[in-house]
């Protein structure tokens, strides 16, 4: 006996259902409902049951779990392993971690490093029923992972938008309000001639931040120019030296826009190489995700994405459409949150 009087389970013996219903005096349906999360249970009643389960070390058998109910209790991150953010996977998890935690879903993340594995990946999560959601980064317009999900049904959430008539769950940042900000801030301090850097990773995301960037600049009568040359596998050594390039170019542009961490590191450094100092020489303006650019180049403004509130965001979307909310009712963009340098 414990010295809550809990009956331990014998040494090297996986405690069970059963140990839990004994140790909090509930019955085994009592407590496997409040396991699952039940309505029915109330929620002081499934706190104890949680914290008991965590004392004793219980860990729902899965396998078992499966074959009662249909249900993994997992949730499957598709991970675009192409990503060029800094720290964007770790904030990613942190936020759908937060949202999960106490919940009864487990997180399982898979990372892909082409589209077409990342197709094949969620092929085989169906196909072997391994999550009971699935959430997808970094969509294209028409992106057959989309397309493949929801003709099977499974529930599921993206992080970007698609071109897809029938709507389906989404988070996105709101590009549109990025650039549109960003383009009002540098007409605000005289440029009339800003190039932006968007790195070119096919998906929705970049197709709006260049579409948006037109728009704006049209209406402050600034002229456009886009560095079409540069995309997800762009060598930061290339970015650099156009970086010099452009630094010693008589007509280059007196503002600019880069939407990417690692894109701005590359560039900047070659800037600065070349005499140009960003943000005193050069006003710019930056998407952020971490605080290492800031560090590195301090007098640069910059606007923010909250990547773990996305996660956040993005777990709790996912869990609503599991619990079979409309899909045209989870769609939300998360805000950008400016960071003017004085």
């Amino acid at each position: 006996m414990s010295v809550h009087g809990t009956p331990k389970p014998a040494q090297n013996e996986r405690p069970t259902l059963k140990t839990v219903s004994e140790a909090t005096g509930l019955s085994m349906s009592t407590v496997s409902l409040a396991m699952r999360g039940g309505s029915a249970v109330r929620e002081e009643t499934r706190r104890k049951v949680l914290e008991t389960a965590e004392r004793l070390g219980y860990v729902p058998d899965r396998a078992g779990v499966r074959l009662r109910t249909g249900k993994t209790n997992v949730i499957a991150l598709v991970l675009d392993g192409t990503a060029h953010s800094i720290e964007f996977t770790r904030h990613l998890i942190e936020g759908i971690g937060q949202t999960i935690d106490g919940t009864r879903y487990h997180l399982n993340v898979t990372p892909d490093f082409n589209r077409t594995g990342s197709v094949e990946t969620v092929q085989y999560l169906l196909q072997n029923r391994l999550a009971d959601g699935i959430i997808l980064t970094h969509t294209a317009p028409r992106d057959p992972r989309v397309q493949l999900l929801a003709d099977a049904g499974l529930p599921f959430v993206t992080h970007g938008r698609t071109e897809f008539y029938s709507p389906h769950p989404y988070h996105d940042f709101d590009s549109q309000a990025f650039v549109e900000m960003a383009v009002e801030r540098l007409a605000a301090r005289g440029c009339r001639d800003v190039m932006l850097f968007s790195a070119n990773d096919h998906t929705t995301n970049h197709h709006t931040i260049v579409q948006s960037f037109t728009q704006a600049a049209t209406r402050h009568n600034i002229r456009t120019r886009v560095a079409e040359k540069f995309d997800v596998d762009s060598s930061s050594q290339a970015q650099r030296r156009f970086g010099a390039k452009l630094a010693q170019m008589v007509d280059r542009p007196d503002g600019i826009i880069c939407d990417n961490e690692i894109l701005a590191l590359a560039l900047f450094s070659g800037l600065r190489e070349g005499g140009i100092r960003p943000g005193l020489d050069i006003p710019v303006v930056v998407k952020q995700n971490s605080d290492i650019l800031p560090t590195v180049f301090p007098d640069i403004d910059l606007i923010g994405e909250d990547v773990i509130e996305a996660g956040n965001e993005l777990a709790r979307l996912l869990l609503e459409r599991i619990n079979d909310a409309p899909a045209e009712n989870l769609q939300t963009l998360g805000a950008p949150h400016p960071q003017w340098d004085a």
